[in-house]
């Protein structure tokens, strides 16, 4: 609903005002015509990055994307790769909050210790999908869980914490996996 392609099946959703939001969901295209500067930039030779200036290919560099690498087409991509794209183009948007479904997937070491670095000193909220708890631990303040059986639990703090507290709550039967039961279909 945050992004515009879910509407509320009953009442309103508002966002406020100010949000600007930046978006990576898991299927993210690109224009297989494009080289990497080009996807990035838009062919632009400088950038705006807030109220900075930035030369385009300096900006695409920062992504690890140097010299000729620059000019390789989007088609030719690894996932990681990819993933490094879709970054650079949300981030140079000058988003205020952040949704990122999955970002962790397929980034090398690198990358993925940049990404956390920047959302550590990211000073806008990033809203973080992901399956990666040690990634979720280093970056993480506040745990939004789905619990199971339609539970969901707001926690302050990082997912060892979070973890830490489950247990409390739930005791070792947190770590069993349980099988849902629906009711059973009849014919009428």
């Amino acid at each position: 609903m945050i992004t515009g392609l879910e509407k509320p099946d009953s009442g309103t959703f508002t966002i406020g005002d100010t949000v600007k939001l930046g978006y990576i969901d898991q299927n993210r295209p690109l224009n297989p015509e494009n080289s990497i500067w080009q996807e990035i930039s838009g062919g632009d030779d400088i950038l705006y990055l807030g109220n900075r200036e930035m030369n385009s290919r300096a900006y695409v560099g920062k992504f690890n994307f140097n010299g000729t690498d620059q000019q390789k087409k989007v088609t030719m991509l690894s996932g990681g790769e990819r993933n490094r794209v879709h970054l650079a183009k949300m981030l140079k948007e000058g988003a205020n909050v952040l949704l990122l479904d999955e970002p962790t997937n397929d980034l090398d070491i690198n990358t993925l210790r940049a990404l956390e670095e920047s959302l550590q000193n990211f000073v806008g909220c990033a809203v973080v999908i992901s399956h990666d708890r040690w990634f979720l631990d280093r970056i993480s303040t506040h745990i939004l869980a789905f619990e199971g059986d339609s539970n969901v639990r707001w926690y302050d703090g990082n997912y060892t914490e979070y973890e830490e507290d489950r247990h409390k709550r739930l005791g070792i039967a947190a770590d069993q996996p349980h099988r849902l039961s629906y009711r059973k279909l009849t014919r009428e």
